[in-house]
């Protein structure tokens, strides 16, 4: 089991008022799941995503990361797990402008402290893992939006993470461009990634295995996809984007 969550809550003091996020999450995550969180806004997901991603910590409750108990974690290893552990895609890119793809891709590896030639490498190889072999040298601007989001799953997939967390991958993307991005995390996935998705469209959800969708900060579903019914679902999508 990768993750295991543990009667979670989150509580944020806004003035005088108190307002529960999350109000006593259990969820487990195993090894090669493919698992997407819904829910409308204020329904918890950002907060769970943020806790599941080491960003935040919980109110109370557990977090369990590869068995290691992660809630009172200071900020230091938090964001050691962050940036060995965890690859993370949104939904604004946060690529640097100024960088070319490839040392937009080295970032990770550059906190880790690993030499420039072995960061080439490794940065390179991602690039082309995303096809953009022929686009490591382009800076953002000279980047179509999907090619910008393949490059920041690239730098996501370059530490080889447990998990690879994307919070709305194609929300700025048009519907082509989003399916092409859903087809790369697929691939990822039959790789033997662990993908943790989080989307308020359900026709991207049922990209994945498995749907959670949160309300009021409780689990209200927690359904799996047969993979007939994803097949036939993502087929109607194609013919009619």
């Amino acid at each position: 089991m990768i993750i295991e969550v543990r009667n979670l809550e989150k509580s944020y003091n806004l003035g005088t008022v108190v307002v529960k996020a999350l109000r006593g999450i259990d969820l487990t995550v195993g090894k090669n799941e493919y698992l997407a969180i819904m829910g409308p806004s204020g329904s918890g997901k950002s907060t769970l995503m943020n806790i599941i991603g080491c960003l935040d910590t919980p109110s109370s409750g557990d977090y369990f990361f590869e068995d290691k108990n992660v809630s009172n974690f200071d900020d230091d290893r938090l964001a050691e797990i962050r940036n060995q552990k965890i690859g993370f895609v949104f939904q604004t890119f946060n690529l640097l402008p100024r960088a070319d793809a490839l040392h937009n891709v080295e970032l990770p590896l550059i906190y880790r402290g690993i030499p420039s030639k072995e960061r080439k490498r490794q940065a390179t190889e991602a690039l082309e893992r995303v096809g953009l072999a022929d686009r490591i040298h382009h800076r953002p601007n000279e980047l179509s939006g999907g090619q910008r989001q393949r490059v920041a799953i690239a730098r996501a997939l370059v530490n080889n993470p447990s998990i690879i967390l994307a919070d709305e991958p194609t929300g700025n993307l048009d519907t082509v461009t989003g399916e092409e991005i859903m087809v790369i995390f697929e691939e990822l996935y039959e790789l033997g990634n662990t993908i943790i998705l989080v989307t308020h469209e359900r026709y991207i959800a049922e990209h994945s295995r498995r749907i959670v969708h949160l309300r009021d900060g409780l689990i209200e579903t927690d359904e799996t996809i047969p993979e007939q019914s994803r097949w036939v679902m993502n087929h109607q999508n194609h013919e009619n984007p």
